[in-house]
């Protein structure tokens, strides 16, 4: 007797993403109760039942990108403020505006954020913002996985106007989302030039009373740095690692002001650093050392950074970004290969996440699987799959995105959102961006 399954997707190619990095070609994935159950080649599935059989013969399966940095509300501040350098950005046009928002404008642009990743072949992300409870409600309608913290500052946000209300808000959280199949929390202080010792220590000591991972943005700048050694008479990485911030479980944002010894620092405490080159690029904040810190074994994961610098949430453009700015700045074509791309926007999200058994499609894994059309003039010829996905995708090719075995996104359709009443709502929110930045 042949077995049944929920699901069955057959393709043409599909990139596994498992240790050994197969490539199965002409093969099929088969889906039960959320996991992937099976994959090899699509005669041996012939006879087999599923609740839905999918003929993907065109496409190229592969596990779902995970966005390891995000600031997915932010979507609908997208193209409000270009072409500034970081601190100017962010002290004179985002945060001004942000004083102003509310659970309802958050939640809006989070379901922006999640239309555009699922369309893209997002299927799970980090995101720090404010008004988390708004953001983890929208990521849960979607059917995206996210890992999800409140940005914590040491003045008020409009989330909440004292530390103890910070933490009596991070409390409710936890008892609130805990077990949720989709969504789980990260500790988020948001750096440390908006923060104080005391709050980060606090922050790190609540992550590990609730075994949460904690998520900074960190050695960013140069300016960050000069703030840091000017206030604490230390670099930004060296704080981190006098208050203990610095550990398995701890990912830091951008990473782009690194000394040699701190890349050494951060392998040692096993610290993941989310690369975010497109967002680093447009604000000039710098190159972060990618060749020497995976040289060191430091785990990398690939971000997307907020739309309001980026200015899009494409894991795809990220992937080709990184990989040829290494290439010109180290001047050696060598460096950050393909396949070592794609592990940064899969394993490496993984890792930057805490969530095992995401990035991958074997056996047990999660079903978090995306579909790429090989028939789009840009994906043809194919002689090698993992270099066409990084460097001559689009991710307008993406034409199937599944959550834990459920389609969310096929063909243009999204199954948990109503795209056009979004649509109706982000021009309300556009008259509202514009009423206050007139009052800032």
């Amino acid at each position: 007797m042949h077995p049944q399954y929920d699901m069955l997707l057959f393709a043409k190619y599909i990139l596994t993403q498992n240790s050994s990095r197969e490539v199965l070609e002409d093969a099929c994935l088969a889906i039960s109760q959320g996991k992937v159950a099976a994959l090899g080649p699509a005669a041996s599935f012939e006879q087999c039942t599923a609740g839905n059989t999918v003929h993907l013969e065109h496409t190229l399966l592969m596990p779902g990108l995970v966005n390891g940095h995000t600031h997915a509300a932010m979507t609908f501040l997208r193209g409000m403020a270009d072409d500034l350098p970081l601190m100017d950005w962010l002290t004179n046009h985002i945060f001004p505006v942000e004083k102003h928002l509310t659970e309802e404008i958050v939640e809006i642009g989070t379901l922006l954020g999640c239309a555009e990743m699922l369309a893209t072949g997002t299927t799970a992300c980090q995101d720090m913002y404010l008004f988390t409870q708004a953001a983890s409600r929208a990521m849960g309608a979607a059917g995206i996985k996210a890992r999800v913290g409140e940005g914590i500052f040491s003045f008020p946000s409009p989330a909440y106007a004292t530390e103890e209300e910070a933490f009596a808000l991070l409390q409710e959280q936890v008892k609130y989302w805990q077990g949720h199949e989709r969504v789980r929390l990260v500790v988020a202080p948001h750096s440390v030039y908006t923060t104080t010792a005391p709050l980060l220590e606090r922050c790190m000591a609540f992550a590990h009373q609730h075994n949460l991972p904690l998520h900074i943005h960190l050695a960013e700048t140069a300016t960050e740095t000069e703030q840091s050694q000017s206030l604490h008479g230390l670099r930004p990485v060296a704080y981190a690692e006098r208050l203990g911030l610095l550990m398995p479980g701890t990912s830091i944002a951008h990473g782009v002001e690194l000394l040699p010894e701190e890349i050494a620092l951060l392998a040692q405490r096993g610290v993941c650093v989310v690369h975010n080159p497109k967002s680093n690029m447009k604000l000039a904040s710098g190159v972060a050392p990618v060749p020497a810190l995976l040289a060191a074994g430091v785990p990398v994961a690939l971000g997307t950074d907020g739309a309001a610098s980026n200015n899009a949430l494409n894991m795809f453009a990220e992937m080709n970004e990184c990989a040829l700015l290494h290439k010109v700045v180290g001047q050696n074509p060598t460096l950050v290969p393909a396949q070592a791309v794609l592990d940064m926007a899969t394993l490496g999200g993984a890792t930057a996440l805490a969530w095992e058994g995401l990035g991958c499609l074997q056996p047990g894994a999660p079903a978090d699987v995306i579909a790429l059309d090989m028939r789009r003039p840009n994906m043809q010829p194919c002689f090698t799959p993992v270099s066409q996905v990084v460097y001559a995708a689009s991710a307008h090719e993406v034409c199937l995105t599944v959550v834990d075995g459920r389609i969310v996104y096929q063909d243009g359709r999204y199954t948990t959102i109503d795209y056009p009443l979004l649509l109706q709502e982000m021009e309300g929110l556009v008259r509202w961006v514009r009423e206050n930045r007139a009052l800032r």
